[in-house]
């Protein structure tokens, strides 16, 4: 008998169950949204089970090696996953697929498919042709790549956008209420740590129109509040419709959507970030008074190794006009420690800069090399791992004290809070009970304008709707409080505590 008359393999059919495995930022995070909702209308069902999926995909980061090694951890589990289970189809997504697609199929040569940032919209058909694959008794190894910056330019990148958004998928949103929207892709400032431009592309911001078109759609979802995503989101500039659109621009444009209550965006870049922003922030009420702009170190001489382009001088004259234009808005940080050429001195100054400046949060990382960036090719990891691990932990503990005492400024005040949902804690209590009682006061929690987790107990019934909240208590990450209620006399004459 020859290969051609051999039978088959046993391939049953597809079940058209998919699991999705996302990390890294909210960009990956609404790249699965916008691929689950693609592969749904193929009749695809999103499972949490994995081992109830016949296609299983890994959304991935490049930007910390632990997130690599998590979806290589998760691809080992699947090794032999196709003895059992013929048809299965694996596939790797985003930015390690775009950086590392070689390696991953030597890693884990069980992988049908690997996809880059750019090109999700083929992510249906590449499943199915891996699928057919299996039918003939062929093992699949499919690419769909980005050219990116060596071998392609910006018209590419441009087109992609449409790749980025097909139907949405509202279960993976944050909240029902909760939407992202991507205002531009790519990044042109290559910071020595960061692989973020090979892996995404060069900057390319979306046209408004169609923006403020797809926060149409969403509103009539009933999505309350959006988050406008960029790399670095306040570098936002298109030229067209008439006019230059920089983010003050697209504020104002989308500003009276009917049905959207709050808008944010991140991240932000300090050299990038003008008065007419600030002001757009000032008078839009439905803005957010929040700024997420990373300093990254409080030290010029690593800020200058960084390649981040500003000295903590510019970043203190940003401060300054943060306060003046916008009192009382909120700003987190990033931090990187143990970056090559880190001294106790200059480790000292990051610390200083969190007491200075009074970041809300920050979030802190310890400097891996990354293959693909300037760091991992020119600069010796010098800075010792127990090293990185002390100044990881005392540079989170004093931002826990600063988050502290900042928190504790507003007790006594009010808070308009867009609620969210159940606390995490209420969540744990319902799992555990199997239910809550129906119509009962439950523990809500939801971000107050700028930007604080509030935690209170009201009616679930205000889950999606804003409410005033009295803080009396706080922790370093919560705002602990009561919903203010008020006395409205109906005609019948009774009162009804609102």
């Amino acid at each position: 008998m020859t290969a051609a008359d051999a039978p088959a393999p046993d391939v049953s059919p597809p079940n058209r169950r998919l699991y999705i495995e996302t990390v890294g930022c909210q960009m990956n995070v609404l790249d699965s949204e916008l691929v689950v909702g693609a592969l749904r209308q193929r009749g695809y069902e999103v499972t949490s089970d994995p081992e109830a999926a016949d296609t299983l995909l890994f959304n991935t980061c490049s930007v910390r090696e632990k997130a690599e090694q998590k979806i290589y951890s998760s691809l080992g589990r699947l090794k032999y996953r196709k003895r059992s289970r013929p048809g299965t189809v694996i596939g790797v997504l985003g930015c390690m697929a775009q950086k590392d697609q070689d390696l991953i199929f030597r890693r884990a040569p069980h992988v049908d498919l690997v996809v880059g940032t750019g090109q999700l919209a083929e992510v249906p058909d590449l499943i199915d042709a891996a699928r057919q694959s299996a039918v003939l008794g062929s093992k699949s190894r499919l690419t769909a790549l980005s050219l990116s910056r060596r071998g392609g330019g910006r018209k590419e990148i441009e087109a992609s956008f449409e790749s980025y958004d097909p139907l949405r998928e509202p279960t993976m949103r944050p909240t029902p209420h909760q939407a992202f929207v991507r205002i531009m892709i790519g990044c042109d400032k290559f910071c020595t740590y960061c692989v973020v431009p090979t892996t995404r592309g060069p900057e390319q911001s979306r046209a408004p129109s169609d923006v403020k078109k797809e926060v149409e759609i969403l509103a009539g979802q009933g999505v309350k509040e959006i988050t406008l995503l960029g790399q670095t989101v306040n570098s936002y500039k298109h030229s067209g419709e008439g006019k230059t659109y920089r983010l003050s621009d697209l504020l104002y444009l989308i500003h009276d959507t009917p049905g959207i209550e709050r808008i944010k965006f991140v991240t932000g870049y300090p050299k990038d970030l003008g008065n007419d922003l600030l002001e757009a922030i000032r008078d839009l009420p439905k803005c957010y008074h929040y700024l997420h702009v990373p300093l990254q170190s409080g030290c010029d001489d690593v800020l200058k190794v960084m390649k981040r382009g500003y000295t903590v001088a510019h970043y203190r004259d940003m401060m300054q006009r943060v306060w003046e234009i916008v009192p009382g808005c909120s700003v987190s940080s990033d931090f990187i420690v143990g970056n090559p050429g880190e001294s106790e001195e200059s480790f000292q100054k990051s610390i200083d800069s969190i007491r200075e400046f009074r970041f809300k949060n920050s979030f802190i990382f310890k400097y891996s090399p990354r293959p693909g960036t300037k760091a991992h090719e020119r600069l010796e990891d010098d800075v010792p791992e127990e090293v990185k691990r002390r100044r990881n932990n005392e540079l989170l503990a004093v931002q826990n004290e600063v988050s502290e005492e900042e928190n504790a400024r507003l007790i006594g005040r009010r808070v308009s809070v867009l609620v969210e949902g159940p606390s995490v804690r209420q969540k744990k209590e319902d799992d555990r009970d199997d239910a809550s009682a129906p119509g009962g006061t439950v523990q809500l929690t939801g971000h107050s304008r700028c930007d604080r987790i509030v935690v209170f107990d009201g009616n679930p019934r205000l889950i999606g709707s804003a409410a005033e909240v009295e803080v009396e208590d706080c922790t370093g990450t919560t705002l602990l409080g009561s919903i203010v209620t008020r006395e409205v006399t109906h005609l019948g004459g009774l009162p009804v505590l609102t």
